[in-house]
């Protein structure tokens, strides 16, 4: 590491983050009065406020500049943060993969704009760190980025190839080499070179130090000499000049590009043509595994060389040997460089082009591991991801490929991932949206949005999409095809969105049968199925019936899954700790929540994220568990931090979220704070309200949890009314003997008795006592409190809402 004055090799401290950072350059050269003014420009007080930029054309070695200022001034800083900038998406992901670093937890990656705006602010506040610098790499367009250019009292640094960029932002211009840096350059570069030659090279590559780098390469690693490579240079220029060149990259560029791309051809055309392959990809790093399944998939004469591993790595060393692309050993990946990418792509013919994207696309589809619900498979899906969008996967009609498409998509599903998810489902149905509107891959893919929908909130939606598909399905699929009943299921959730609890579990039963005959019983599909039919009953207010499914669906999957490390078995523990929360078993709830606790921690090693909605769920559950056995001020720390959660990942309205605010409001109350949670859930009904709609048997059970706050605040007869109004809704929708009826029926009691209504909390209490001895036994929490008020006690019980 280089001193602040360049000439040590050492560095009087170390920034506390460090990230994307790329190697240090070992032959950087030069570039000393650049480094000194952009140093001069960063700490000086005029300048100090404004991002700077490295403006130039493309090879002129801003990015090694930008590099180099990093690793020399590290010590300046507390944080140095690297973000390549010429994806919009890769932005805005790597900004948000700095909130952990900066101490912002629990924003997911279905949440990215939010950790966005999140790590802008920690800057802007200079908390936890005031020294910082992030460097925006390769920012073209600064329309692009501007807004994402964070003030404070930290430093912006900007590479760009885009003029536009001086009239905007502090520019220092980043030119050529000089002759006698070329002349350095080289000498470092190609040990032993003579002067002259190398200043003939200079002079014919223009000083541009990509071409110097590529010039010294070939030299260094064949041998070839000026004069062969300057002849060989001179003849290939014209005919790189009459072709349609970028606009924005000058020849020298091109040419030195093509001079390597001639000799690899001479001496391994296989490489050549595997590289040809790796140009169609995204720019991203490649997995050596994806091109070798090509001898499966591709024909002569790539299947040949493919089928060799000795040739493949032959091809690799190749690659590298002449700087086409970065190969990485460790990790067994190959990447090439986006302009190396569009030279290659652009001198072939168009026909020439599509065949070996279409070969891409093969590759891609035998790289799927075709198990997107497994988690030992989403490493898989993760290093596929970025190569869908550049290789146009959408576009291409054959099966193998839309299946890929088709379980990427549930991959992102899958892992809570729904804001990409949702994009690539649009990219998908918009390519094959070709007048096929009863294709099998559309309807799937449909059926999945409407999954995605639902989840994110958007019930009408979801229930819209879902009527078509199965009106379509129909006419497409067999009566119990996997796909028309993965739709089914999900209508079951738009009838409990809708508050049809009953009608919900009688669908559901229905298709648990269907799904056992055409699926088996051990079948995922089957017991996610299951895992509904459980909810339903919780919902309906038969907890011993959904516990007893629970546990049994828990224990298949065991006998399925074989460990508990997997998704569905942590969400099988949640959904029994649900279970015995409501049957009042509050203490072994509690180490089932624990429990389950254990397995998702595992599942987020695996890259679950931590604001995925089921452990949103998880921690909401688990305030509730600690509530319900005693722990009141630990619950009220969860209850909030998972509120917090909630509005992070899902907004300020979404059902979720708002069902998260009652359990907040609820854990103040049991934690001696009756003002703050009266004050919330005055606040919170009417968007509650709102959400679910006036009649839902969660509006009427949040209008309990209201009538507590009036009660608290000494309105009884408000308190009544809103009692009396939810009691009638309830058992209008849920039924008389439902425990959120008679939960309202004793809460009414207890108000009847503040108002010395004393016949009516009599027989309030009494008809209430009655029927939770009979739904719940008589030694549920529940039931005893009941009891407890008839001989003059004033306990309310709170509604405490479930997922659906």
């Amino acid at each position: 590491m280089v001193s602040e004055a360049g000439g040590a090799d050492s560095l009087r401290g170390a920034p506390a983050v460090w990230g994307g950072v790329p190697q240090r350059n070992k032959n950087f050269t030069g570039r000393e009065s650049l480094l000194a003014d952009l140093r001069h420009r960063v700490t000086g007080e005029i300048t100090a406020v404004l991002p700077h930029a490295l403006q130039g054309l493309g090879g002129v070695g801003k990015t090694l500049l930008a590099i180099e200022y990093a690793y020399r001034y590290a010590a300046e800083y507390e944080v140095v943060w690297w973000i390549s900038a010429d994806q919009s998406v890769l932005i805005r992901s790597t900004l948000a993969a700095l909130a952990p670093r900066l101490g912002i937890t629990g924003i997911g990656p279905e949440r990215v704009e939010e950790a966005v705006r999140a790590v802008l602010d920690s800057l802007r506040r200079g908390e936890p760190y005031s020294r910082w610098l992030l460097i925006f790499d390769n920012a073209d367009l600064p329309e692009s980025i501007w807004t994402l250019l964070p003030n404070g009292p930290g430093d912006v640094l900007i590479t760009s190839r885009n003029s536009r960029w001086q009239s905007i932002v502090d520019t220092v211009e980043v030119a050529v080499f000089t002759r006698s840096e070329s002349l350095e350059f080289l000498h470092r570069r190609v040990p032993g070179s003579n002067p002259e030659d190398s200043n003939r090279l200079a002079e014919e590559l223009g000083d541009l130090p990509l071409a110097l780098e590529q010039a010294g390469a070939l030299q260094a690693e064949t041998g070839m000499s000026v004069a062969e490579y300057l002849d060989l240079f001179r003849r290939e220029t014209r005919k790189l000049l009459a072709e349609n060149k970028p606009f924005d990259y000058p020849w020298p560029v091109a040419a030195a590009w093509h001079l390597a791309v001639a000799r690899l051809q001479s001496e391994m055309p296989f490489a050549l043509e595997l590289l040809r392959r790796c140009a169609f990809f995204g720019p991203g790093p490649i997995p050596r595994d994806v091109l070798q399944r090509g001898g499966h998939v591709l024909g002569p004469p790539l299947r040949q060389g493919l089928n060799d591993p000795i040739i493949i790595s032959r091809a690799m060393r190749e690659l590298g040997r002449y700087a086409l692309a970065r190969i990485d050993s460790g990790r067994r990946t190959v990447e090439v460089h986006r302009l190396v990418q569009k030279l290659l792509r652009d001198e072939l013919a168009e026909a020439d082009a599509a065949a070996i994207r279409h070969e891409v696309h093969l590759l891609l589809a035998a790289a799927n591991p075709a198990e997107p619900d497994e988690p030992d498979s989403w490493p898989g899906y993760r290093e596929l991801l970025g190569h869908l969008g550049p290789s146009r996967v959408a576009q291409c009609p054959e099966p193998a490929v839309r299946r890929l498409m088709d379980d990427v998509t549930e991959y992102l599903y899958i892992i809570g991932d729904y804001t990409t998810c949702f994009a690539e489902m649009n990219t998908a149905l918009d390519a094959w949206d070709n007048g096929a509107a009863d294709d099998p891959y559309i309807l799937r893919m449909l059926g999945r949005k409407a999954h995605v929908l639902w989840a994110l909130g958007r019930y009408a939606e979801a229930a819209g999409i879902r009527q078509d598909v199965l009106r379509r399905g129909n006419r497409v699929f067999k009566q119990d095809d996997e796909y028309l009943l993965y739709t089914l299921s999900g209508y079951g959730a738009d009838l409990r969105a809708k508050g049809d609890f009953a009608a919900a579990l009688q669908l559901d039963e229905e298709l648990l049968e269907r799904h056992r005959r055409a699926l088996g019983t051990t079948h995922p599909e089957t017991l996610m199925q299951a895992n509904n039919v459980a909810l339903d009953f919780c919902l309906n207010g038969e907890y011993s019936r959904a516990n007893q499914l629970d546990q049994k669906n828990y224990q298949d999957r065991i006998d399925t899954y074989g460990r508990d490390a997997h998704h569905w078995m942590a969400l099988s523990l949640s959904a029994i700790a649900r279970d015995q929360l409501y049957l009042g078993k509050y203490s072994t709830a509690l180490r089932t929540v624990e429990q389950a606790d254990q397995e998702f921690a595992k599942l987020i090693e695996d890259g679950y994220p931590e604001t995925h909605p089921r452990i949103l769920m998880q921690a909401k559950d688990r305030s509730l568990a600690l509530r319900k056995a005693g722990s009141f001020t630990e619950s009220l720390a969860v209850a909030t931090r998972v509120h917090a959660m909630y509005k992070r990942v899902f907004g300020d309205t979404h059902p979720e979220t708002l069902g998260a605010a009652v359990n907040l409001s609820n854990a103040r109350r049991a934690a001696g704070d009756p003002e703050g949670a009266a004050a919330l859930m005055i606040d919170l009904f009417q968007p509650y309200s709102d959400g679910w709609g006036d009649d839902h048997p969660f509006t009427h059970g949040g209008a309990i949890n209201l009538a507590i706050a009036l009660l608290h605040r000494g309105d009884l007869s408000a308190a009544r009314t809103r009692l009396e109004q939810a009691l009638k809704g309830l058992q209008r929708r849920v039924g008389k003997a439902h425990p959120y009826s008679l939960i309202c029926l004793a809460d009414l009691a207890v108000v009847a008795a503040e108002a010395d209504a004393r016949e009516d909390a009599q027989q309030f209490g009494s008809d209430a006592l009655a029927g939770l001895r009979t739904l719940l036994g008589e030694d549920h929490p529940h039931t005893l409190t009941c009891a407890a008020n008839l001989t003059g006690g004033r306990l309310v019980i709170d509604f405490d809402p479930p997922e659906i």
